[in-house]
């Protein structure tokens, strides 16, 4: 079978181009009398496929570009945006804000970055890319960060899930308050019906494309949660029943330092979705960096808006009494009209957020352990066999997880310091300036970013760590 498809350079990638003409297997197109490699088989074509899944014939699937920022989206907005406002408690509203744009930018960087040489090295997952950068061990260590920082997250989810739908110590569940005792009050209980009736049919896709519709949901979610804390705290702001926020970090607290020291690394991390750049992007349809590269610019400028908008909403709300996690704040009235139903609005609405989120997040969990434990057997996809088997072991394992830890927000920020900063930050820095020397090379703007980048992500990492050491002393003495 012949083709027209010629392989042509550019400053940074190897695209493949169609000509325009196509008139025989043989013939030169008139605007490049340069003939380079052909095509002329079915089994070039398969090989082609493998290194590049979805671009070959043999596979028509694909997503579209808003499908893929979607996607990317959900990846980033999950259970990190409820510690947001929190975070403006202690920094401030102006120093919080400022940071949640800096990081965002960074972030965008670092995925560029992570594309950039990706498609450099042909590498078709995270850890491949690590691996071409930094060696087989870097690779492993990777692909461990991803499995113990998305299973972190996933645990979470349910906990949420379980806290607010039944209750906790300190605050009601939406079921006690809408049809009072009843075995619904029994976390393991709910979190199990949720997993077998809403999660577990989500996660078992064996594609991330299959996922853009739910992930349109969930950001639609999102925003109507960021809507409703916006116009609570507008009419309020108009009665004038909020005070005037503060702006920069209070240092006249005892324990200024030491939750600067806590809150950091939340806010490095709040937007880590690298984990699941690669697949994203491997199922383009246009599979071309620069589309992926415009992916992540317009997921980060929704995903700032967002957080933006939830940081300084919810803060305005509540004050000092900000919790860690302002959904608990939702669970008593707000102080307008209407404000039990808003509180079911926001708290329900974004449990459902979190239930369409945490297939993604699984998504590149599942792929990274079946990369661990089956390394060299071939795309996941092509056995579902071992999708469904994988699928059922890891969220039988994160049930457990969920119902065996009360509250695990301590080990999150852990996590959040350790690995997420080195999935977001570390890794992608030091992969630019790793495979920089076997291609077109990094500009000096680019290396200085990737530099300051590294830097950052290892004083987060110190910083983060040592607070919450100091954290738990402090609670515990």
């Amino acid at each position: 079978m012949g083709t027209n498809y010629t392989r042509i350079s550019n400053d940074s990638f190897v695209e493949l181009q169609l000509h325009d003409q196509i008139d025989s297997p043989t013939e030169k197109s008139p605007q490049n009398p340069k003939k380079v490699q052909e095509f002329d088989d079915l089994d070039e074509f398969d090989e082609l496929d493998k290194l590049a899944p979805g671009f070959g014939p043999n596979h028509d699937f694909g997503s579209g570009l808003y499908g893929a920022v979607f996607n990317l989206t959900t990846s980033v907005i999950g259970a990190g945006i409820m510690a947001l406002p929190a975070t403006m408690k202690v920094l401030g509203l102006l120093v919080g804000v400022v940071l949640i744009f800096l990081m965002g930018v960074l972030s965008e960087i670092s995925v560029e970055f992570l594309i950039r040489f990706a498609v450099q090295c042909k590498a078709n997952t995270y850890g491949e890319v690590v691996e071409n950068a930094l060696g087989k061990t870097a690779r492993i260590v990777s692909e461990i960060c991803i499995v113990i920082n998305n299973a972190g997250v996933l645990v979470v989810y349910l906990i949420i899930i379980g806290d607010v739908m039944s209750g906790s110590l300190r605050h009601i569940g939406v079921f006690d308050q809408w049809l009072g005792n009843g075995f619904w009050d029994h976390r393991k209980i709910v979190i199990l019906i949720v997993v077998v009736v809403f999660l577990a049919p989500l996660c078992l896709f064996d594609k991330i494309d299959s996922l853009s519709t739910t992930s349109a949901a969930s950001v639609a979610l999102a925003v109507v949660f960021v809507l409703v804390a916006f116009v609570v705290a507008f009419i309020k702001v108009v009665e004038g029943k909020i005070e005037a926020p503060r702006l920069t970090p209070d240092f006249s607290s005892e324990t200024a330092i030491l939750d600067l020291l806590v809150v950091i690394p939340i806010m490095s991390n709040a937007y880590v979705c690298h984990f699941n750049v690669q697949p994203i992007y491997n199922e383009l349809k246009d599979r071309s960096p620069e589309k992926m590269n415009k992916v992540g610019r317009m997921t980060t400028l929704l995903c700032v808006m967002i957080y933006a908008s939830t940081a300084i909403a919810g803060y305005l709300l509540f004050g000092d009494d900000t919790e860690s996690d302002i959904l608990t704040n939702f669970d008593k009235p707000l102080g307008i009209k209407f404000s039990t139903a808003l509180t079911y609005i926001v708290r329900v609405g974004y449990i459902l957020h979190l239930v369409l989120v945490f297939p993604v997040i699984h998504f590149s969990l599942r792929q990274t352990v079946d990369e661990l434990a089956f390394e060299g057997r071939g795309p996941l996809y092509e056995s579902r066999k071992r999708c469904v088997a994988l699928t059922v072991v890891l969220l039988a394992l994160v049930y457990i997880g969920s119902t065996m830890i009360p509250s695990i927000w301590t080990a999150f920020k852990f996590t959040g310091a350790t690995t997420a900063v080195s999935l977001g930050f570390t890794f992608p820095a030091l992969i630019a300036l790793r495979l920089s020397s076997l291609g077109p090379g990094l500009t000096s703007r680019e290396r200085f970013l990737a530099w300051l980048m590294l830097c950052l992500a290892v004083i987060v990492s110190v910083v983060g760590v040592v607070g919450n050491i100091f954290s738990m002393q402090n609670k515990s003495g």
